[in-house]
């Protein structure tokens, strides 16, 4: 394909990045406009609310998230992507299990997997348009992708706050690649298909949802378990994050929309069998070298060991299973005072017979 200036718009190029985002293995893929993101107004309301809890870096790069030109200063589009993640729970009988989220059961991070796709969809872009100015951003750059998926046609936001598509439902990492090529943006999706549904509003297990579209991370057993990392869970909060030792899935899990989501067909979201259901007795046991040694390069890694046994050890005590005792014992002793505590509860909570 001739190559143009980075001003020329072009209908048939666009859908020639287009297909080559899904030959690369992306599911959706659309095109937004760098405007403002249309909620940035909402983000700060939610913000000012202390709805963040302790995610301080938000406050850090609150101005960053006005405009996508904060992540590259010449941005005119969006390439903007979706990735299927979604696989079945596992069939295994493992008892008392701990549960994770379902993006984290795979064997490779969706950071990296994310990004090697863009820079691929970016190297296809310096081959069409030389001299174009491209960068992928995926979860950890200042940008708002849930608002710039909308605009790029690839769904609406549900009541629990996720982006939903009609044929994939919501098990979806987006990423963005923003470059200075003005390529023409797809239709914005202007609809909603939640009508009267209150299902994951109903279903979360710590009333997290404010309201419809309103969640207080503060309360969220995804929150709870992986980016309140080095302090307590608040006790009230405890019992009702049942198995979750890392991430929460019900409000997904209940959606209507996610009856026949389709399964993942990227080979690093496959779930590692050790990761499906935990065996929490073995979780309870490990110590730092071992810890590292399974989770060092996996997303169960951002609690670090601290978090991670302290949410198995509220999940052994909301088990009430008594097998448990004598690991939760030893933890008492354990060298991080987040354990110990939560060894403490867990204990208490085995041997009471009220909730």
């Amino acid at each position: 394909m001739a190559s143009s200036t980075p001003d020329a718009p072009s209908e048939e190029f666009a859908r020639a990045v287009k297909a080559e985002a899904r030959r690369i293995g992306f599911d959706l893929v659309g095109i937004a406009p760098a405007v403002s993101p249309t909620t940035i107004d909402y983000f700060r309301e939610w913000f000012s609310a202390g709805y963040a809890g302790e995610m301080h870096y938000v406050a850090r790069r609150e101005a960053a998230y006005e405009h996508p030109q904060k992540v590259l200063a010449p941005v005119r589009s969006l390439i903007v992507v979706a990735q299927n993640y979604f696989t079945p729970d596992s069939a295994t009988n493992a008892q008392p299990p701990a549960k994770v989220a379902r993006y984290a059961r795979g064997t490779g991070d969706y950071h990296t997997v994310l990004k090697e796709r863009l820079q691929q969809l970016a190297d296809f872009l310096h081959e069409q348009r030389p001299g174009c100015r491209t960068r992928p951003a995926v979860d950890t750059a200042p940008l708002l992708e849930r608002d710039y998926a909308r605009l790029a046609g690839l769904g609406w936001f549900g009541k629990n706050t996720m982006l939903i598509n009609r044929q994939v439902g919501s098990w979806m990492f987006l990423g963005a690649l923003l470059t200075d090529l003005d390529l023409p943006p797809d239709q914005p999706h202007e609809t909603a298909h939640c009508g009267t549904c209150t299902r994951c509003l109903d279903a979360c297990p710590t009333d997290a949802f404010v309201a419809p579209h309103v969640l207080d991370a503060r309360k969220c057993i995804s929150y709870l378990t992986i980016e309140l990392r080095d302090d307590p869970i608040p006790v009230e909060l405890r019992p009702q994050m049942n198995e979750w030792i890392f991430g929460c899935d019900v409000c997904q899990d209940v959606c209507p929309w996610n009856r026949k989501a389709p399964a993942t067909t990227v080979p690093e979201f496959a779930p590692r069998e050790d990761l499906s259901l935990v065996d929490l007795a073995e979780l309870l046991n490990l110590d730092e070298a071992e810890y590292q040694r399974r989770f060092a390069p996996t997303p169960l890694e951002r609690p670090r060991r601290a978090g991670l046994i302290r949410n198995a050890a509220i999940a052994a005590g909301n088990s009430r299973d008594q097998r448990f005792v004598p690991q939760l014992t030893r933890l008492l002793a354990d060298t991080e005072p987040l354990i110990r505590e939560a060894a403490a509860w867990a204990l208490k909570r085995i041997g009471s017979d009220s909730d």
